[in-house]
């Protein structure tokens, strides 16, 4: 179970900072992406091949990469959550590099039920 979930927490990685980098550049490519994650160019290429068999993102000619409806759901799912929590993680007081590790932790972690409760909740104050 451990092995599943952080294969699983590493392809959300991919597809977070797909969408990321999505919205700041005109194009994305594994080098854009090699070089946001800091991980070996090979590394990224095995990761964008398993996600485009999962249908998760689609690979051009040119070796763009665009996010694929199921793909750009789950990165934007990821994003909310990450915003979310760092924001009120640094509204507590919490030092903001650790309000964002602690964020990219906990998005991956919390169910959707939890996390609409806990926002719903956030709201209300």
């Amino acid at each position: 179970m451990a092995g599943t979930k952080k294969k699983s927490e590493s392809s959300e990685n991919y597809l977070e900072t797909i969408f990321i980098l999505s919205r700041r550049l005109p194009v994305v490519r594994n080098a854009d992406i090699s070089s946001a994650l800091k991980f070996k160019r090979s590394s990224v290429s095995a990761a964008v091949k398993k996600l485009k068999d999962a249908g998760q993102i689609c690979v051009s000619p040119q070796g763009y990469i665009t996010l694929t409806e199921a793909g750009l759901a789950a990165a934007q799912t990821l994003y909310e959550k990450h915003t979310f929590f760092a924001d009120w993680l640094k509204k507590l007081g919490v030092d903001p590099e650790t309000a964002e590790e602690d964020a990219r932790e906990m998005e991956h972690v919390i169910s959707e039920e939890s996390f609409s409760a806990i926002k719903s909740f956030i709201n209300t104050l």
